[in-house]
């Protein structure tokens, strides 16, 4: 075991871990407000700008697992900083970008970059504090996303109308040196899960381009068969992979664990139950308001406005008490709520009450913050300090899978329904009738992530 945290007051990683939580949410949820910008000014057609949107999260969660495996092996400080300088640096490459290609390649780098960020900020954390405080500090570490997600919308739309699209970037730019200022100053000695072990480059060749492929493929398995048969190759270099680190001496993954560990397993599988289920609620509600309702942008976004913000109070709270109760019971509670919410969605006509629709992102961002914080508790603490990189990182991929499969039920509803036909107020009864039954398709796949999460047993030690 490497030298711990006993030289970094935990007050100081919170703040650095925070500080760089923040950023790959809010590159996200702030990108898609400048497409428009970002597709005028360089002529892109839609797969084009597709594709800028996609990028990130595609490397990002491809990534994570060499990234989370490294930091295991040589110190998870080191792969953290070395993100946060490699992610501000493509940032402002981004910002400069003089072609679309150009900015798809920066915008892939900086995924990659990010990826090195997230596989080691929660491994660093659950690494300095004590088991005791565990509930809370995730549940903070949480608020950081959340808070991320939340300002993503409503400062990427204002800066690209008075800044440009270009200005987001170099926003994130100055978060990430104000991250790696802090970091640098304040982050003592090193965190190292394992000693003498080799780095498996062919099991992380191997998941990287799977997943890449599986991602994509599934984000738009209904447009072309192209994407179908990346998805099926995908699907098939996972199950490579996962026979290749059965017998890797020293395994990217230790598959061993998800046999073995029960609770770590359905810990992961109700994260991507949880994320297939409640990603495509914010692109649903925003066409539902604008389309269907009449809404302008901005009343949409202070109504989609509602769920970050409940998710942003509540998960410090669910945290703590996960701390006390376990984190099977705060999870399941939280994901039946979201389960209610969604079969409520499922009911939209043209018609339904804008109270009724504030009042159920109310609901559903109780769920979601009574999930995320105690689930990821339950899979951090399910397994031992050795393997903390990769659990993070685990948990990471399988919310990146998420996000990517509630896109995929979306396309393939849409496809169903609205084919080849453009989104405007004449085709609002169809895009009614398809919003309800995606949201009834994840209201289903929501129950589900219930049931996951209740058979992961008992966390805390008796």
């Amino acid at each position: 075991m490497g030298e711990n945290s006993q030289t970094t007051e935990p007050l100081h990683a919170l703040l650095v871990t925070s500080l760089a939580a923040f950023l790959t949410p809010f590159m996200l949820g702030s990108i898609g407000l400048a497409i428009p910008s970002i597709g005028s000014e360089f002529n892109a057609d839609a797969s084009t700008l597709n594709l800028i949107v996609t990028v990130f999260l595609i490397f990002m969660a491809s990534f994570l697992l060499p990234f989370g495996r490294l930091a295991d092996l040589y110190g998870r400080k080191k792969i953290f900083l070395m993100g946060i300088i490699s992610y501000s640096l493509f940032s402002f490459l981004s910002a400069l970008a003089p072609s679309a290609l150009t900015l798809i390649v920066t915008y892939s780098l900086q995924g990659v970059s990010g990826a090195m960020v997230s596989s080691t900020g929660v491994a660093i954390l659950t690494s300095t504090y004590q088991v005791k405080e565990r509930g809370k500090i995730l549940g903070i570490n949480a608020t950081a996303v959340y808070t991320g997600l939340s300002t993503g919308p409503f400062l990427g739309g204002l800066l690209t109308y008075n800044f440009g699209w270009r200005s987001i970037f170099f926003v994130n730019v100055l978060v990430g040196l104000i991250a790696l200022v802090v970091a640098s100053a304040k982050l003592k000695g090193e965190w190292v899960g394992t000693v003498g072990e080799k780095f498996d480059f062919g099991g992380s060749v191997l998941i990287v381009l799977s997943l890449s492929g599986l991602i994509y493929g599934v984000s738009t398995f209904s447009l072309s068969d192209s994407s179908k048969m990346l998805f099926f190759l995908g699907l098939g270099g996972l199950v490579a992979f996962l026979f290749q680190e059965r017998s890797a001496k020293f395994p990217i993954l230790n598959v061993r664990v998800f046999s073995s560990n029960p609770a770590f397993t359905l810990s992961n599988l109700a994260a991507l139950i949880h994320y297939s289920a409640t990603f495509a609620i914010g692109f649903l509600l925003s066409l539902y308001l604008q389309v269907a309702r009449g809404l302008n942008p901005q009343e949409a976004g202070l109504i989609l406005l509602i769920q970050p913000l409940m998710m942003v109070f509540i998960s410090p709270l669910a945290g703590r008490i996960s701390d006390r109760v376990e984190p099977r019971i705060v999870a399941s509670v939280g994901m039946t709520l979201t389960s209610v919410g969604l079969f409520i969605f499922s009911l939209l006509s043209p018609q339904s009450s804008l109270n009724l629709i504030m009042a159920n992102l109310f609901l559903i961002g109780l769920g979601y913050g009574l999930f995320s914080s105690p689930n990821t508790y339950a899979v951090m603490s399910s397994v031992s300090m050795v393997y903390y990189g990769v659990a993070s990182s685990t948990l990471g991929t399988m919310r990146f899978l998420g996000q990517a499969s509630s896109m995929a039920i979306v396309s393939t509803v849409f496809s169903f329904y609205l084919k080849d036909l453009r989104i405007t107020s004449a085709v609002a009864d169809l895009l009614v009738q398809s919003v309800s039954v995606v949201f009834l398709i994840l209201a289903i796949v929501s129950i589900g992530g219930v049931f996951a999460s209740l058979a992961r047993g008992a966390i805390h030690e008796s």
